[in-house]
C-alpha cells in the first residue's frame, strides 16, 4: 500500500485545493433550499431506467420511493412492518397470502387505486412478457387474484420466508389501467404511482424533478411528505458535487469521499453523517470459463488474488468510519449470513506460493471490470501488481459492466450489492449463485442448498444450508467479498434527514428545520 498511500497522498493535496476553493465562496445561496422548499440532490449514476421493473441500479431503488408504493412499509429505523397500501395481511398457508387493501387511494393520474392495480402488479411483472430486469425480486410468485375490489389473494409458488421482506421493498404496486393504456414506454417517458411525490419534468442525464403529492393518503408508515419539490441533478464528478454543495447548487450529496469529507466537517452551515450501509462490494472471478482460456479457471489463481488484496489496509485508509471486512458472499447482518467460512487474510507470499503451485510463478495478464469507486480499484491493482498480476482496469457504467459480467464477457469484476435494502440472503447470495441470470458460477450443490434455503419455513434448516453454501463458496474463490460500504452524507444544516442501513435516502421523511 506505500506506492499507493503516497499517489492518495497526492490526490489529497489537489482535492484541498479544490475544497478550498469552493469553500471560499459565499455560503449563503445553501439557504435557497429551504427557502424555495426545494431539495437538490445529487447522484453519479445516470439513472438507468425510471420504471422500476426495468431497472437495477440503487439509484432506481431510491426514486421508487418517491413514486410508488409497496403493500408493506418496513420501518427504516425499527425494521418493523407497517401497513401501507394494504392495511392488514394473513398468511393462509405457507404459499398463500390474503391482503385487506386501503380504501381512497389515488395514482398521481387520478385512477383509483384497487386490487385490479395488485392483481395486475403480481400476475404481469413474473410474466416472461414483462422482461423484469430484476428477476430474484419476482421469480417467488405464482400469481395473485381477486378476492373482493379491496381483498387480494397472493400465491406463492413455493415456501418463501423472505416474502414480507419482499413486499415491502421491490414491489411497487402499479395501475393497470394506464399500463394498458401507455405500457412500460410509457410508464419510463412519465410514471404514474401512488407515492408521496409526483414526476414533473425529466431531462435525461441532467435533472430529474418531483413535486409533493398533496393528495398523498394518511398513513402511519411513511406520513405525508413535509418538502415542497424535490430535484435530483446527476454529477458524476465529486469535485463538482462538492463545489455544487458549498454554493447551493444541490443541498444534499452522500459518498463524500473520505478528503472531501476531512475538509467539511468543521463547517458549521453543513451537517456531515457516516454510516454503515447493507451494500457490499466483492471481487467476482469467471470461474467457469465463460470468457475464455484464462488463469481464473484454476481455484488456486483465485486464491491468490483473494490472499494478495490488503482489504483491511484499504478499509482503514479509504474509507470513513464504519467499514468492514466481509468474509462471507452476503451482509453480516442479513439471515442466514454464515460467517464460519474460508477468510482470506492477506498474505502476499501464500499468494505467491499458489500461484506458482497453479503453473504462474511469473504471474499474468488480466482485466478488472469496474464501474465504481477508482480509488478502491487502483489500491487492489497495487496489490495484485506486487504478486507479479498485472490488472488492467476497464472502467464503464454500471449497466455495460453488470451485462458484460451476465453474458461471460467478463474474467473479473469489482462490483457491488446492496440486497435491495432486504435483510435475508435470499436477497444476496441466491441472486448471484441460484441459477439465475447473474450466476456466472453454475455450482449445482450450491444451488440446491440456496433453493432449498430460499423455500423451508424451518429458520434452523434454512440456517444450515446457507452455511453449507456459504463455506463452498469461499473455499472455491467464486467471490472475494471485500467490504460494507459506509457511506459520507454531507447536507446543508438547515435539513432534518437521517441516513439508515438500508441504503435509501428517505427523502419523503425528511423535512427542513
Amino acid at each position: 500500500m506505500t506506492t499507493f498511500l503516497a499517489q492518495r497522498s497526492a490526490r489529497r493535496a489537489l482535492l484541498g485545493a479544490a475544497a478550498a476553493a469552493a469553500l471560499a465562496a459565499p455560503l449563503t445561496p445553501a439557504l435557497a433550499g429551504k427557502a424555495d422548499d426545494t431539495l437538490t440532490f445529487a447522484f453519479e449514476q445516470e439513472v438507468e431506467a425510471l420504471n422500476f421493473y426495468q431497472s437495477t441500479s440503487r439509484d432506481g431503488v431510491i426514486l421508487s420511493r418517491l413514486i410508488w408504493d409497496t403493500l408493506i412499509w418496513r420501518d427504516p429505523y425499527t425494521g418493523d412492518y407497517k401497513p401501507l397500501l394494504a392495511t392488514s395481511w394473513t398468511w393462509v398457508d405457507n404459499v398463500t397470502i390474503d391482503f385487506e387493501l386501503r380504501e381512497g387511494v389515488t395514482f398521481h393520474n387520478g385512477e383509483t387505486f384497487d386490487a385490479d392495480d395488485v392483481v395486475f402488479t403480481f400476475n404481469y411483472f413474473p410474466s416472461p412478457e414483462a422482461k423484469t430486469k430484476s428477476q430474484q425480486t419476482v421469480s417467488w410468485i405464482k400469481g395473485a387474484e381477486k378476492l373482493g375490489d379491496y381483498k387480494v389473494r397472493l400465491h406463492l409458488k413455493n415456501p418463501f420466508p423472505a416474502a414480507l421482506e419482499f413486499l415491502a421493498s421491490p414491489l411497487p404496486i402499479y395501475p393497470d389501467e394506464y399500463m394498458a393504456e401507455v405500457g412500460q414506454d410509457g410508464m419510463e417517458k412519465n410514471p404514474i404511482g401512488t407515492g408521496p411525490y409526483k414526476v414533473a419534468n425529466v431531462v435525461r442525464g441532467e435533472t430529474i424533478e418531483f413535486v409533493k403529492n398533496d393528495g398523498y393518503f394518511p398513513n402511519d408508515a411513511k406520513g405525508a411528505p413535509q418538502i415542497g419539490k424535490l430535484v435530483m441533478r446527476t454529477l458524476p464528478d465529486k469535485n463538482t458535487q462538492l463545489a455544487e454543495l458549498m454554493t447551493g447548487g444541490i443541498d444534499w450529496m452522500w459518498k463524500v469521499e473520505v478528503d472531501q469529507a476531512e475538509g467539511l466537517r468543521s463547517m458549521p452551515d453543513l451537517t456531515v453523517v457516516d454510516a454503515e450501509t447493507m451494500r457490499i462490494g466483492y471481487l467476482g472471478f469467471d470461474a467457469a470459463g465463460t470468457s475464455g482460456d484464462h488463469p481464473l479457471t484454476n481455484v488456486k489463481v483465485r486464491q491468490a488474488l483473494s490472499h494478495a488484496i490488503d482489504r483491511q489496509a484499504i478499509v482503514d485508509n479509504l474509507f470513513p468510519g464504519g467499514a468492514r471486512v466481509v468474509n462471507s458472499a452476503c451482509f453480516p447482518e442479513q439471515f442466514g449470513c454464515e460467517q464460519d467460512v474460508t477468510a482470506y487474510d492477506h498474505d502476499p507470499e501464500k499468494a505467491r506460493a499458489l500461484l506458482a503451485e497453479a503453473g504462474f510463478p511469473d504471474g499474468f495478464d488480466m482485466t478488472l471490470d469496474v464501474y465504481r469507486n477508482r480509488e478502491m480499484a487502483e489500491a487492489m491493482i497495487g496489490d495484485l501488481a506486487k504478486v507479479g498480476v498485472d490488472a488492467t482496469m476497464n472502467y464503464g457504467k454500471y449497466a455495460a459492466i453488470r451485462d458484460a459480467v451476465r453474458s461471460g464477457g467478463s474474467q473479473a469484476g469489482y462490483l457491488t450489492w446492496g440486497s435491495n435494502s432486504i435483510g435475508d440472503i435470499s436477497a444476496s447470495t441466491s441472486v448471484f449463485f441460484k441459477g439465475g441470470a447473474d450466476d456466472i458460477y453454475q455450482d449445482p450443490e450450491v444451488t440446491e442448498w440456496l433453493t432449498t434455503g430460499d423455500t423451508s419455513t424451518d429458520p434452523e434448516v434454512r440456517k444450515d444450508v446457507y452455511s453449507k453454501a456459504l463455506k463452498k463458496i469461499a473455499a472455491e474463490a467464486y467471490w472475494l467479498p471485500l467490504w460494507s460500504y459506509p457511506y459520507t452524507y454531507a447536507f446543508t444544516s438547515d435539513l432534518d434527514f437521517t441516513p439508515t442501513s438500508d441504503e435509501i435516502p428517505h427523502f419523503a421523511l425528511a423535512r427542513w428545520k
